[in-house]
């Protein structure tokens, strides 16, 4: 999972980010933003995901999709449709960089591009909302901070959950002591369903840039399957842990402040991949946080919907039950407190997408806001960063078969 890392430097560094965030209340853009200007925005990986923030981006008044980049040519064509007629189509995302009417970059690759193209875009001076996870390895961190506060750009990573209002409001109830010490939190994704089908779409080479695909990666023969679903393989992706635990532990880290994980302990097997995935299909991982008492648990499969995808913070006094659509709070037998709940979206307990709230809007939203204001976004750098350690922390555990340990 990449190489030595220095965890009293990445600490320092985190702290000196911390402490220079305040850069983005007074900091001007050269362009001079002004309340009206029309944002000119460039997309790199246009695939699956980014057509959904595509869809949600358009809604923004003001905001223009002036480029559209990605390696296979199935994709662009589609991307071009959702694009401005003029847009800049192109295979070569250092042609989205290198235009200097552009002012932000909207990067939606596989993982193991996201740092790096983050680091590349604040340095040619774009604003970036980067999907999550920010890292495919645990020491890119220090870099990418680096390159935010360098630049001093708006970068806002793709961790909508912290836009919904639902989930704003739990924090405020949890951080005001609602539900009194809270030592244990869990965290579910579990679906039924085929995700590794014998099959794959037949994908023509000759359409694809398979070297540019692979970046960083080794190395290797262009493989339709590999290419089509890479986040179950490790040169690009990390599994469910990097992929949906991200999501989860990143509201835990929000509302609890819990730093970086001692260790982390987890099993994964493959009963729905058909042998064909490099990562588990079924996992679980215990991560410990001996500094602040609390252990977080997260569970993910293939193979089960059963608690579906949802955060239980579990304290002395009650747990918050947490979806994407609501929270519940369920009060301890010999509790005070009252049951309540914040119901937003219709539809079954855990599911991955309710009709409101739109969380990639409002977080997309937040960012265009944020471009325009210079003021933090909801999830900056620092947050991406950290979202990941403990899902890295689990996959050096499962890769290695023993409990792994934060850098010393």
């Amino acid at each position: 999972m990449g190489g030595k890392f220095d965890r009293r430097g990445f600490l320092a560094q985190l702290g000196s980010a911390a402490a220079s965030a305040g850069y983005l209340l007074s900091s001007e853009t050269a362009r001079g933003y002004q309340a009206n200007d029309t944002l000119n925005i460039g997309c790199i990986g246009v695939g699956g995901r980014c057509r959904h923030l595509l869809k949600a981006l358009v809604k923004i008044p003001d905001v223009r999709v002036a480029a559209v980049c990605d390696i296979w040519q199935e994709n662009l064509e589609i991307a071009r449709k959702l694009a401005d007629p003029q847009a800049l189509v192109t295979g070569d995302h250092r042609a989205v960089l290198d235009r200097a009417d552009l002012d932000a970059v909207l990067i939606a690759t596989p993982d193991h591009w996201h740092s790096p193209l983050t680091i590349e875009a604040c340095a040619a001076g774009k604003d970036v909302y980067v999907e999550k996870p920010l890292t495919h390895a645990l020491d890119e961190g220090p870099a990418v901070i680096a390159a935010q506060n360098r630049h001093q750009r708006v970068v806002q990573v793709g961790m909508q959950q912290r836009s919904m209002p639902h989930m704003q409001a739990a924090r405020e109830l949890i951080r005001a002591g609602t539900l009194g010490e809270i030592h244990k939190v869990h965290l579910t994704w579990n679906r039924n369903q085929p995700r590794a089908q014998a099959g794959v779409q037949p994908v023509d080479a000759s359409t694809v840039d398979w070297k540019r695909f692979l970046g960083s990666a080794p190395e290797q023969p262009f493989e339709p399957y590999r290419f089509r679903n890479w986040r179950w393989f490790w040169d690009f992706g990390g599994g469910l842990f990097t992929d949906l635990m991200t999501h989860q532990i990143d509201i835990a880290n929000w509302v609890l402040d819990l730093g970086e994980p001692a260790t982390a302990a987890a099993i994964g097997d493959h009963v729905n991949d058909g042998g064909r995935w490099e990562t588990p299909d079924t996992v679980q991982t215990l991560v410990h946080y001996p500094s602040r008492q609390t252990q977080v648990y997260f569970e993910g499969t293939f193979s089960s919907a059963r608690n579906a995808a949802m955060i239980e913070f579990m304290g002395t006094e009650g747990t918050l039950y947490l979806d994407r659509g609501r929270y519940e709070l369920i009060p301890e037998r010999r509790s005070k407190l009252e049951p309540r709940e914040m119901v937003l979206g219709t539809g079954p307990r855990g599911a991955d997408f309710y009709d409101q709230p739109d969380g990639e809007l409002l977080h997309l939203t937040n960012w265009i806001e944020c471009i325009r204001s210079r003021q933090q976004p909801t999830a900056p750098v620092e947050a991406g960063v950290a979202a990941v350690w403990g899902p890295h922390l689990a996959n050096l555990a499962l890769r290695s078969a023993s409990v792994a340990k934060w850098p010393a």
